[in-house]
């Protein structure tokens, strides 16, 4: 007879005979180490585990970096999700180490070696789903699944991608297409505008990942208005004024039982938000306009809106060019010469508008004008807006916080109109602090890579991004940041990065571009999606010393690529201002990329 424990936590169910964690009925997948480090922690509840105690119980006579024990904490932390009062499962110590905090329950379980052995991993977890209790349920709209393919770096769990599209029936009869995704506190209504398709908001992997990280602290309600993506389409003289656009939006709440929601509009959508907020105060809990507008032509009052010509001429891009990437350049210009954004872009405007619904519903957009609505808005409100903003001018949007009473005005560092392109993070950081009270919390982790920086000259834009992408994806790099001025890429292996660099300069040559680059290894500090430490600036300098057609690297890559038959040539030793010490830097031979 083998004797051993499972524990009991939340929904969680650690199994130390069959090393495995269930969560409810499904298993959770954990590599051995990870599970030898939650099992430490688990044991030892309630206590401090120093770092050096657990690297000790978990590698034996082994010698290894302390930042393998931190991979695994923060492997743990994103399957296990935040407990129900939202802290975490495992706190850190400052200066001491690792506690766990949930409340434990302990089994102790007799069974022969030959019967555990027969057993399925469905039969193992339905035979302890009566000690689980309620814990063992797992939300339909949140699942463990979520997790493995989870892209952030913080502990919070992520919710499914593409939730199920239902339908509410508003006035006249009008079907309105909706979803709910997320099972946070605060309910929050989003509303995208101009036009939107709730399916399609998914193809775009930027597009979903705003989604989700929204439905990670809410539970987050899309719809598409009437006349536009999968709602009823209506005739192009029936579209919905901002009164309709109203009640749509109270249909879908009455659908998913939402009593009150804070609502989050995106450029058009502000103006219907204001007015609703000002109209339904006992329903909204808070307002939240990104890159908005009170007024959608210029007058001497208002010179923040596109003249009478302007108008003219986008009515007239949509009337041509209905099909492709259209206002593209003004709404994501960071984006705008990404083939693949570009397609994606023109497939969502085709799909969401008839090219006469378009015309329409921009026509409708150019009359309204909410500025004396502004002042009668009594909930907590939040206006975002980039400082560069291509297609409404920042100014328009401080004016709007201006007349609603106690508004927060946040400027943002980018060109982007869209909220989910660029660095999307900075948006959502504020909401998320705005409805919940704190920012995300985001661990920063050392890891060691090889940086590559190239920095370009105004030759072939478009093409160049091509090659540049089609040379990362042979060479296994990883774009970090991809601006007009320069590329950062990231590479587990130095020679990988140097042969990508020389392919990079070698096909874009043909393209008429003198490209330089600049390559580093060091450790750098992951949080989130963003890069940082010295390593960054060191391999931004070497960059900048660079010759046009130049691979130039420090001498920390040219010692880690001995014997690769890479060639180098000695270039001198650098001091930089502001970065310690002095580089030797070489540059490589050109026959690297045979």
């Amino acid at each position: 007879m083998n004797n051993h424990k499972i524990y009991l936590f939340a929904q969680f169910r650690l199994d130390t005979g069959k090393r495995l964690l269930f969560a409810g009925n499904e298993l959770v997948s954990l590599r051995p180490k990870a599970f030898d480090t939650l099992l430490a922690l688990v044991e030892n509840r309630g206590s401090v585990m120093s770092k050096e105690d657990l690297m000790r119980l978990l590698w034996v006579d082994e010698f290894v970096e302390e930042n393998n024990l931190a991979q695994h904490i923060h492997t743990i932390r994103k399957l296990l999700g935040a407990r129900a009062d939202g802290a975490k499962y495992i706190e850190t110590i400052p200066k001491r180490g690792y506690r766990f905090v949930a409340e434990v329950t302990t089994l102790d379980h007799q069974s022969s070696a030959k019967g555990d052995d027969d057993q399925s991993v469905e039969n193992q977890s339905r035979r302890n789903d009566a000690a689980l209790g309620a814990n063992g349920a797992v939300s339909s709209q949140i699942t463990l699944k979520r997790f493995r393919s989870a892209t952030f770096l913080d502990s919070r769990p992520l919710v499914s991608i593409k939730p199920q599209t239902q339908y509410a029936v508003s006035t006249g009869g009008v079907n309105i297409a909706y979803q709910v995704i997320g099972d946070g506190p605060i309910d929050l209504v989003f509303v995208m505008g101009w036009v939107s398709h709730l399916e399609y908001f998914w193809q775009e992997p930027s597009f979903a990942r705003f989604l989700r990280r929204l439905a990670s602290f809410s539970r987050l309600i899309l719809f598409d208005k009437r006349g536009t993506g999968l709602s009823d389409q209506v005739a192009v003289d029936d579209l919905p004024t901002l009164e309709q656009r109203m009640a749509d939006v109270q249909t879908v709440m009455n659908a998913v039982g939402s009593e009150r929601a804070a609502l989050l509009g995106i450029s058009e959508g502000g103006p219907m938000c204001s007015l609703f907020a000002a109209t339904y105060p006992e329903r909204t809990t808070a307002l939240i306009m990104i890159g908005t507008y009170a007024k959608r032509k210029r007058s001497e009052d208002y010179p923040w809106a596109p003249t009478d010509e302007e108008c003219a001429q986008f009515l007239e891009e949509i009337k041509q060019n209905w099909g492709g990437p259209v206002g593209i350049e003004k709404r994501a210009p960071s984006v705008a010469n990404d083939p693949q954004f570009r397609k994606w872009w023109a497939a969502y405007l085709r799909i969401g508008a008839s090219p006469g619904a378009a015309l329409a519903l921009t026509r409708m957009n150019a009359e309204i004008d909410v500025r004396n609505v502004l002042p009668s808005i009594r909930v907590p409100t939040l206006v975002l807006h980039c400082r560069e903003d291509a297609l409404l001018p920042v100014d328009g949007g401080r004016y709007v916080a201006s007349r609603i009473p106690g508004a927060k005005f946040v400027e943002l560092e980018s060109k982007d109109h869209l909220p989910f392109v660029g660095n999307q993070d900075q948006i959502l950081d504020e909401i998320e602090e705005f409805l919940t009270g704190a920012r995300p919390e985001r661990e920063i982790y050392r890891v060691l890579t090889t940086l590559l920086y190239i920095f370009f000259d105004d030759a072939s834009p478009d093409m160049r991004k091509s090659v540049l992408r089609h040379e990362l994806a042979l060479f296994k790099g990883k774009e970090i940041e991809m601006t007009e001025s320069h590329l950062l890429a990231t590479f587990d292996g130095p020679a990988r990065a140097i042969r990508c660099a020389q392919a990079i300069l070698k096909s874009t040559s043909r393209l008429g571009s003198r490209l330089s680059a600049g390559l580093h290894t060091g450790e750098c500090d992951l949080s989130g999606e963003t890069i940082g430490g010295v390593t960054v600036r060191i391999g931004e300098a070497v960059a900048r010393c660079a010759r046009p057609g130049e691979v130039l690297l420090s001498h920390t890559v040219k010692d880690l690529v001995a014997g690769s038959g890479i060639e180098f040539e000695p270039r001198g030793e650098r001091r930089f201002e502001s970065l310690p010490g002095e580089l030797r830097l070489f540059s490589v031979a050109i026959q690297a990329t045979q």
